[in-house]
């Protein structure tokens, strides 16, 4: 086992917890409200977010285009990500950071109030995720706060799912069951592209190391944690410094560090979107109880010190739990 039980069920908890919140926020389907118009209540785009609303798809060839624009930009951020901390430029990673953690924090607060059981005022709508989203932001990226760092991962996800949701979804498809195509083929890549950066090139690893060394900042979930056997250290040190009236500032204390990196969060959120819009909440469900479980096979079965990409065993769930869904959808079952 990678981490001990503790730390892995707080990762594991972590991580469902994010998957939930996601469905909620996808849910609320922010990016349209209803009016009436002419007597009937429709559908419309909604005005307020209309700065980020992700392209409208009217054919295939609108569907294919807009996915291999996406696959250019993944290539582009991650490239540029390379790039940026290869040369150690701080203050644009945290920036970019900031930028990104503030849009996905008011996108899934914006969705917690459409979800309220009460009319917010739309004007009040738009200044309170702003109000809690920018000091939230700015605790995380320029403050380093071990509690909200990990409670901003869990709103940062979801709201980063709304705008990729819809893009991936093939709604002219010519077949129901084709219209997750482009996430499969995604999560394809991904576990491939994750495999050579964790196993090949090492690139996962010193990105980490460098986000949390030198940029002090982790995209992901984050638990320090202090081993066994140097807490029972510890704890004789502080007997000794006790007795001998010395302090223990000069000692040094070997902290572990258990992650999760955010793509591991976000591709399943996204897959169960999907599913969700497509199937409906049963399959997304699935998704996440395969994700879940190819995850939590990764922690148990994972060695000590040793670098595993963990997009492999989480596609791997995700299309298990997939295959299940459209069997039993398929016999009635669900």
């Amino acid at each position: 086992m990678k981490h001990n039980v503790k730390i892995t069920i707080i990762l594991l908890t972590m991580f469902i917890v994010t998957q939930f919140i996601g469905l909620a926020v996808l849910h609320a389907d922010i990016f349209y409200i209803e009016q009436e118009i002419n007597g009937t209540l429709q559908q419309v785009s909604n005005p307020q977010l209309s700065w980020i609303q992700p392209p409208e798809v009217e054919t295939s060839e609108d569907s294919f285009s807009i996915f291999s624009s996406l696959l250019i930009a993944f290539i582009i951020a991650i490239v540029l990500l390379f790039l940026l901390t290869k040369f150690k430029i701080s203050f644009v990673l945290k920036a970019w950071f900031f930028v990104v953690v503030c849009i996905a924090l008011f996108l899934t607060i914006y969705a917690f109030e459409v979800l309220v059981p009460f009319p917010i005022d739309p004007t009040l709508a738009l200044i309170i995720p702003i109000v809690i989203a920018l000091p939230l932001a700015f605790i995380k990226i320029f403050k380093r706060n071990f509690l909200i760092h990990n409670f901003t991962e869990l709103l940062i996800y979801p709201g980063i799912a709304t705008v990729f949701v819809p893009i991936l979804i093939w709604k002219t498809a010519p077949y129901l069951f084709l219209k997750p195509l482009f996430i499969i083929i995604l999560l394809i890549l991904i576990s491939i592209y994750d495999i050579w950066a964790v196993w090949h090139s090492g690139f996962m690893q010193k990105m980490a190391k460098y986000q949390i060394n030198n940029l002090k900042v982790f995209s992901g979930f984050f638990v320090p944690y202090v081993s066994k056997k140097m807490r029972l250290k510890l704890k004789k040190m502080r007997s000794l410094a006790k007795k001998t009236k010395s302090k223990l500032k000069d000692k040094k204390i070997r902290v572990n560090i258990a992650i999760l990196g955010g793509g591991d969060i976000i591709f399943p959120i996204i897959t169960a979107g999907v599913m969700l819009r497509t199937f409906g909440l049963a399959s997304a469900l699935f998704v996440i109880a395969g994700a879940t479980i190819g995850l939590s096979y990764l922690f148990f079965f994972a060695e000590k010190k040793k670098f595993y990409p963990a997009m492999p065993f989480i596609t791997a769930g995700i299309f298990t739990g997939m295959i299940l869904s459209y069997i039993l959808k398929h016999f009635s079952v669900i």
